[in-house]
């Protein structure tokens, strides 16, 4: 089968696409022929070693070094059920599936039934569906944990990417008044994803713009002692890539009444059936900004890497 590998980390040009044995789902276990991924923030960091400054460490040991422990990237995926192993009742071969777990740069994989693995919602094509689980899944766990709901304001830094955008649809699904941080040249996405206003970063400083319930940084642009003048006594600051700064912070009970949401998840699928629910609700949209062919994977981490996509790229497999 075809496979994106790397050997190193590095820009673009270090991924390969390679023959690498079929799997065979073993008792549990579901064999899905991928029919399409993505290229995430996290697989461009992952692939050049870009981690924030106190996780450098302990990612040493999580993703190898001085040479990646798992040399295939990819974590969104969508395809069919090709096989399934012993035991497996949930799913069957022919079923229309997606989820997300790393290692999906791939014709074929196997995940347990018990994964992170869905059934697709009616309507929804595999490549708008391997848009989905990375953006909308931190979405949801930044939002919810945020308590965002009804006549709440929500500044979103970094409106335009993947994560932004999504987080921007959710809220004001829930009733919040979203106000976008991005460039002028993506001011009408953001009012096209809900945004109420917009803010061009490049013509004004979006820290002296007045007071949010909540502050939602998707691209590590600042950190909490830059974002609390933001935020009103009782708001939250939702912090999607942590810095040293927010380590400190999250560490120091003291916040003059303002709370700090950061960290990561693990994806389940008990969260890809929330997400699945709020689909079918119209909370979220798929947003696809570019399609690549898998032998074009470089080109499509390269286009990630210029920080200048809106939503997902998406990478066709087979």
């Amino acid at each position: 089968m075809k496979a994106v590998t790397y050997q190193t980390y590095g820009p673009p040009d270090v991924l390969n696409l390679v023959d690498l044995p079929k799997p065979t789902p073993a008792a549990g276990e579901l064999l899905i022929r991928v029919r399409a991924t993505s290229v995430t923030s996290g697989d461009a960091r992952m692939r050049a070693f870009d981690i924030p400054g106190p996780f450098r460490i302990p990612a040493r040991f999580m993703l190898g070094y001085p040479t990646p422990k798992s040399p295939v990237l990819g974590y969104d995926f969508a395809g069919e059920v090709e096989a399934i192993g012993s035991g497996v009742t949930k799913f069957k071969p022919g079923d229309r599936v997606y989820g997300g777990a790393f290692g999906s740069y791939v014709e074929y994989r196997t995940i347990a039934q018990t994964g992170a693995v869905v059934h697709l919602p009616a309507g929804l094509s595999f490549e708008e569906a391997a848009s989905l689980p990375f953006g909308a899944l931190t979405a949801m766990y930044f939002v919810q944990k945020g308590a965002i709901g009804p006549d709440q304001s929500m500044l979103v830094i970094g409106a335009s990417g993947c994560v932004g955008a999504y987080s921007t649809q959710l809220a004001t699904h829930l009733g919040a008044s979203v106000t976008a941080v991005c460039s002028g040249g993506n001011a009408d996405f953001a009012r096209a994803q809900g945004a109420d206003k917009v803010i061009d970063y490049t013509k004004g400083d979006y820290t002296r713009t007045g007071l949010y319930d909540a502050v939602m940084d998707s691209v590590g642009a600042i950190d909490f002692n830059r974002a609390k003048p933001l935020i009103k006594r009782g708001g939250v600051f939702l912090n999607v890539v942590m810095g040293t700064a927010d380590l400190l912070a999250a560490m120091n009970p003291f916040k003059d009444g303002r709370r700090l949401v950061t960290g990561s998840f693990d994806t389940t699928q008990a969260m890809l059936l929330a997400l699945n629910d709020l689909i079918v609700e119209g909370a979220f949209r798929p947003i696809i900004d570019r399609k690549y062919p898998i032998e074009r994977i470089r080109d499509a981490h390269a286009y990630v890497d210029s920080k200048r996509k809106r939503g997902s790229v998406v990478v066709t497999v087979s």
